[in-house]
């Protein structure tokens, strides 16, 4: 591999991965990140802020759900708050993320959490507690990766199991970035409207993002548990508000 980059990999009923030493509140964390090549069905990659709080967690996730070659690659984002997850949003990327890097980022304020992909959005959970709906903001996050095995449900719902003669899988990481309230820090440091996270540039999406993230919407997203009235008979709060 080359200078700077840092790999895992996953072998048969095992995983790995690595996190941050410190928790943070509020910030932005990138990796750049190459996801696993070829017959990749039934594994995981993940790249996500979690709290570690066993009953009252508060989770961002990406996970780049793997496919049988040729298949486009799916992303899901996921968002827990205060223990509630079941958020769940696919969006097929439209390129291939195994043949080079390219750029995911969780962008975390007062405002919103906003999922990017080489500075596209195209996740946007949205505080709205004036609503009565609850927002990750009181819980420090550490920032992890792991890649594991889960081809009960990945791909295409499980009918996609793996191959096992494929392994070991690899994804390769490099640039890791983190950007935010490191914790215990200051008291201030999450309130501070100084923080270049909390400025009037990142309380919501440009309009040029905008038009970014209506495309994504539009052309690639492929699952919406808002949407999904089997499992939401009554749409979630969050989802009436704007996600």
């Amino acid at each position: 591999m080359a200078a700077g980059e840092s790999s895992l990999f996953s072998i048969k009923i095992q995983g790995c991965g690595f996190a941050s030493r410190s928790k943070y509140l509020f910030g932005s964390v990138s990796m750049k990140i190459k996801l696993v090549p070829g017959d990749s069905a039934g594994t995981v990659t993940a790249f996500y802020m979690n709290s570690d709080t066993d009953n009252v967690r508060d989770e961002l996730d990406f996970e780049f759900l793997g496919n049988r070659t040729g298949q486009p690659y799916t992303v899901q984002t996921n968002v827990y708050v205060h223990g509630k997850g079941d958020k769940e949003q696919r969006v097929n990327l439209w390129f291939d993320p195994s043949a080079d890097f390219h750029t995911y980022t969780i962008l975390w304020n007062h405002h919103h959490a906003v999922f990017s992909v080489d500075g596209i959005p195209i996740r946007v959970y949205k505080n709205n507690e004036a609503r009565g709906i609850p927002f990750p903001k009181f819980q420090p996050m550490g920032v992890y990766s792991t890649l594991w095995e889960a081809d009960d449900w990945a791909t295409r719902g499980g009918l996609e199991k793996i191959n096992w003669s494929k392994s070991p899988f690899y994804a390769y990481y490099k640039d890791f970035d983190i950007e935010g309230c490191a914790m215990p820090g200051p008291a201030n440091c999450a309130n501070n409207p100084r923080n270049w996270w909390e400025g009037a540039t990142y309380k919501q999406l440009s309009p040029a993002q905008a038009r970014q993230y209506r495309w994504v919407r539009m052309n690639h997203m492929i699952y919406d548990y808002c949407t999904d009235k089997s499992r939401n008979p009554v749409t979630p709060p969050e989802c009436m508000a704007g996600i």
